[in-house]
C-alpha cells in the first residue's frame, strides 16, 4: 500500500515498527491495520500463489481482541484458514539454545503424540554474510553472542541442519507424517476454526 496509505503503522522514516512492542505502543489505527493486511493477502493471491492460510507471526496481529477480529474477518473474507486455529499443538524451536537445539528437536519429534496435529515452527536459513548482520528486534539478547557473532544466523543454520539431517529424515513416516494446511483445512473445515487465544 505504501507508507502514505497507512501512516499510523510506520515510524518516522516510513518503515514498519521494528518490533511488536513498538507497534503495540504506537497509535496504530485499526482501519489501517485492516487495509494493510488485506493488501498483503491480495498481493500474495495476485502473485499466482495458492494461498491456503494466514499466520499471525509472533502473535502481534492477534495480541488484542480488536486486532484478532481483523485477522478473523479477513480470513473469512478471503476463505483462508488461520494458523493455530485448527487444533494444532504448537511448539517453536526459536529460543532453544543453539548448542542443544538439535537434540531437543529430535527428542520432541520422537515424543509426538499419535493422532494429533502438531505445528513445529522453525526459522531456517543458510548462514552467510547477509544473515550474519541480521538482528532480532523483538528479542535483542538473541541477536549476538559475547563474541559479537550473529546468533540469529547460527539459530537459523542450526534449524536448517536439523530438518535436513539423516536423523530427522529417518523419522518421517515412522514417528509422524507430513501434512499441509490445505489438507488440514479439507479434513477439518474452515467452519471449525477456533481461536487458541482466549478473548
Amino acid at each position: 500500500m505504501g507508507q502514505q496509505a497507512v501512516p499510523s503503522l510506520v515510524d518516522k522514516v516510513g518503515y514498519f515498527w521494528p518490533s511488536s512492542e513498538e507497534f503495540l505502543k504506537s497509535n496504530y489505527k485499526l482501519n489501517e491495520v485492516e487495509n494493510e493486511l488485506a493488501a498483503q493477502i491480495e498481493r500474495a493471491i495476485n502473485s499466482g500463489l495458492k494461498i491456503d492460510y494466514v499466520d499471525y507471526h509472533m502473535t502481534t496481529a492477534v495480541s488484542t481482541p480488536q486486532l484478532r477480529t481483523i485477522v478473523e474477518k479477513l480470513a473469512k473474507k478471503y476463505n483462508l484458514g488461520i494458523s493455530r486455529y485448527l487444533g494444532e499443538h504448537y511448539k517453536t524451536m526459536f529460543d532453544t539454545p543453539v548448542d542443544t537445539k538439535k537434540a531437543d528437536f529430535l527428542a520432541h519429534v520422537n515424543n509426538l503424540k499419535p493422532n494429533k496435529t502438531n505445528l513445529l515452527v522453525l526459522h531456517v536459513a543458510q548462514s552467510h554474510p547477509e544473515m550474519n548482520v541480521l538482528e532480532d528486534m523483538n528479542n535483542k539478547e538473541m541477536s549476538y553472542n559475547q563474541k559479537g557473532e550473529s546468533l540469529v544466523s547460527q539459530h537459523r543454520q542450526t534449524e536448517l541442519d536439523m530438518v535436513t539431517s539423516p536423523e530427522f529424515k529417518a523419522l518421517i513416516g515412522q514417528k509422524f507424517k507430513l501434512t499441509t494446511y490445505r489438507q488440514l483445512i479439507k479434513a477439518i473445515g474452515l467452519n471449525k476454526m477456533k481461536s487458541p487465544v482466549s478473548s
